[in-house]
C-alpha cells in the first residue's frame, strides 16, 4: 500500500480516495448504495480494500462493474430462492452422511465455488487485472496474524477473506491457511491512513439490538451471528482509538447475517445513505481542495 504522501495525489492535485468496504454478511449488501453514489458524482477511488462480504462486492466493483449493475445482479440471483438453495448444495465440502460418521460437516461451503457461481461473470481471474487497485483482508489461522492479498488469483484470495469458521472453508494460500478476515480486521482502513488521502470507510457491522428477545438462535444463525458480534465490537474499538477519514455506518437494522434473500429490503434501506456519502465526500475534497 502506498505511504509517500506526494503520491497520494492525482495529477490535478485532488487527493486520491481509499474506499474501505467493511464485512458484515447480508448487511454488506448496502455497500452497493455507497458505489452507487460515488458513480453519480462521477467519482472512482484510486484503491479499495475490502473483507468478507466487502471483499466479494470490492473486488466486483474493481473489476469496472458500476454501483448499478451490481444492483441488478444481486436482485436477479435472490429473486429465485430455488436457484441459489441449489447452488448452495452444489457448493457444499461434505454430504450428510458425513456427519454420521464424524467425517466432517455436511454444511460446509467451499468459498471458491461459491464465488464462480455468485460473482458476475466480467469478474477477472486475477487481481492485475482489475481496472483499481484492490486488496483483501484475510487472517492466518495459524499465526493469529492479518494477511493483505494483493496479487496473484483472485477467487482464493476472495474466498479466503469470506471463510467464517464452520460455515466457509479455510483456504490454503501462499503456504499459510486463511480464514475469514472480519477475525481480525473487519474495516480495513488503518494501512490506508496517510496525508493527502481520503479514507472513506464503510461500516456494515450489525448494531446492538435495543429489543428484548429470547429466542434461542439455531446452530447457523449462531456461528454467523457470534462472527457479527465480534466484527462490531473489532470496529467499534479500532473507531475509537484511530478513526478514519470518513465512517459511513450502513445496513438495515434487524437483518442477520445469512439473510441475504432480503436482498431488495437491504438495499431499499440503503438508499438514503447515498445522500450522506455525497456530502461527506463534497466536503472532504472540498476541504483538501
Amino acid at each position: 500500500m502506498k505511504t509517500d504522501p506526494e503520491s497520494d495525489r492525482s495529477p490535478g492535485g485532488a487527493p486520491d480516495i481509499a474506499l474501505v468496504l467493511g464485512a458484515g454478511g447480508a448487511r454488506g449488501l448496502s455497500h452497493i448504495a455507497v458505489l452507487e453514489a460515488f458513480d453519480e458524482l462521477g467519482l472512482k477511488p484510486a484503491h479499495i480494500s475490502g473483507c468478507s462480504i466487502g471483499a466479494i462486492v470490492g473486488a466486483a466493483y474493481a473489476a469496472g462493474i458500476s454501483g448499478g449493475e451490481l444492483r441488478e445482479h444481486v436482485l436477479a440471483i435472490f429473486r429465485d430462492r430455488a436457484r441459489v438453495i441449489a447452488r448452495l448444495l452444489d457448493c457444499r465440502v461434505g454430504k450428510l452422511a458425513d456427519l454420521v460418521r464424524g467425517l466432517g460437516n455436511p454444511v460446509l461451503i467451499d468459498g471458491e465455488r461459491l464465488l464462480d457461481l455468485f460473482w458476475p461473470e466480467a469478474v477477472p481471474d486475477r487481481f492485475e487485472e482489475l481496472a483499481i487497485p484492490f486488496t483483501a483482508i484475510a487472517a492466518d489461522y495459524h499465526r493469529h496474524a492479518e494477511v493483505v492479498l494483493a496479487d496473484g488469483p483472485l477467487t482464493p484470495a476472495v474466498a479466503a477473506s469470506l471463510a467464517i469458521p464452520g460455515l466457509v472453508r479455510p483456504v490454503a494460500l501462499g503456504g499459510r491457511v486463511l480464514i475469514d478476515g472480519g477475525a481480525i480486521d473487519p474495516l480495513p482502513y488503518r494501512e490506508l491512513l496517510a496525508p493527502g488521502r481520503i479514507v472513506f470507510a464503510v461500516d456494515v457491522s450489525a448494531p446492538t439490538t435495543t429489543t428484548s428477545d429470547t429466542r434461542i438462535p439455531g446452530a447457523m444463525e449462531a456461528i454467523v451471528g457470534a462472527s457479527q458480534i465480534l466484527t462490531r465490537t473489532l470496529v467499534q474499538r479500532m473507531v475509537e482509538r484511530q478513526p478514519p477519514d470518513i465512517l459511513i455506518r450502513a445496513g438495515a437494522d434487524r437483518i442477520g447475517g445469512l439473510d441475504f434473500f432480503k436482498a431488495r429490503a437491504i438495499l431499499a434501506a440503503a438508499e438514503p445513505i447515498k445522500d450522506e456519502v455525497k456530502r461527506a465526500l463534497e466536503r472532504a475534497l472540498s476541504a483538501a481542495g
